[in-house]
């Protein structure tokens, strides 16, 4: 499949398709997310990405509203919160996101963080279930397009298979270079999962950017760090969901479709060492 642009579409196990790149809202004060959210979809951005923690989702229903595009152009994802996990706490939590964003659907909902057998033991994958039984019910009712999971390791996945009736369609995980998550892209990938890409850029603390190596590669391709680690992301198949609220690297986060890494560039990048991030293994959380 040949991608041109960032609405260029990926087709979703389900046959839903959704844009190869989306805008992120991580981070973003709730107090500017409206204005940002409209830049990003003026600036032609289609797929947007929030969650409930992020505390903006009112702020993002703000900026769709205001931007004046067709509810029908948009696709829009939130998460459910740790907090809300198991089955009617779901159903109500979506409940609430829906309200807060102003919307009748989602395109996709996930599941943030997997309950993990360091704060549940034996519950754990229980509690995942459940969990997964309210998103599969809202699924089928129409009120989402698509449902999936984010910070989910294919253990985790393989774990929830043995009791799910809809296959995840999403797995949304931290990547950037210096933390690729190499093999873990490749098992969900098999699994015909579309992997996104949370802090494609590296994030607050990281230097990705900085990276002497990401300088070289940029250079060589009149690019910049930032363009060169989306590029290097979409070119594993990976959908990147960068973050900025400025309307210029908005719009350069977008231009990364005029150019190709090389194999041994690809293969270069992804032996970088840790250059930052959060990095937090989802086994090993406390949240």
């Amino acid at each position: 499949m040949t991608l041109t642009n960032v609405n260029s579409p990926l087709t979703l196990n389900n046959g839903v398709e959704i844009p190869c790149v989306g805008y992120g809202t991580y981070k973003t004060d709730p107090a500017a997310t409206a204005t940002a959210v409209t830049a990003a979809i003026q600036a032609g951005y289609r797929h947007i990405d929030t969650a409930m923690v992020y505390r903006n989702e009112e702020g993002v229903g703000q900026g769709i509203k205001a931007a004046g595009v067709d509810r029908t152009e948009l696709f829009i994802t939130s998460k459910l919160w740790n907090t809300d996990r198991g089955y009617e706490a779901t159903k109500v939590a979506f409940q609430k996101t829906l309200d807060r964003l102003g919307l009748d659907y989602l395109d996709l909902y996930l599941i943030h963080w997997p309950a993990n057998e360091k704060q549940f033991g034996a519950e754990a994958a229980k509690i995942n279930a459940e969990t997964w039984r309210a998103m599969e019910e809202l699924y089928h009712a129409g009120k989402i397009r698509a449902i999936g999971l984010s910070n989910f390791m294919p253990h985790h996945v393989k774990k929830l298979l043995e009791t799910a009736t809809v296959k995840p369609m999403v797995d949304q995980i931290e990547v950037h270079p210096g933390w690729t998550h190499a093999d873990e892209i490749k098992e969900l990938q098999a699994m015909d999962i579309v992997v996104e890409a949370w802090g494609p850029l590296g994030g607050q603390g990281a230097t990705v950017l900085t990276n002497p190596t990401m300088q070289e590669i940029a250079t060589a391709h009149n690019k910049s760090t930032a363009q060169v680690s989306l590029r290097w992301v979409l070119q594993q198949g990976v959908l990147p969901l960068p973050k900025s609220v400025h309307v210029d690297r908005m719009k350069q986060n977008m231009d990364i479709f005029d150019f190709e890494l090389s194999p041994t560039e690809m293969a270069t990048i992804s032996a970088l060492p840790n250059l930052g991030g959060q990095c937090k293994d989802p086994d090993d959380v406390d949240f």
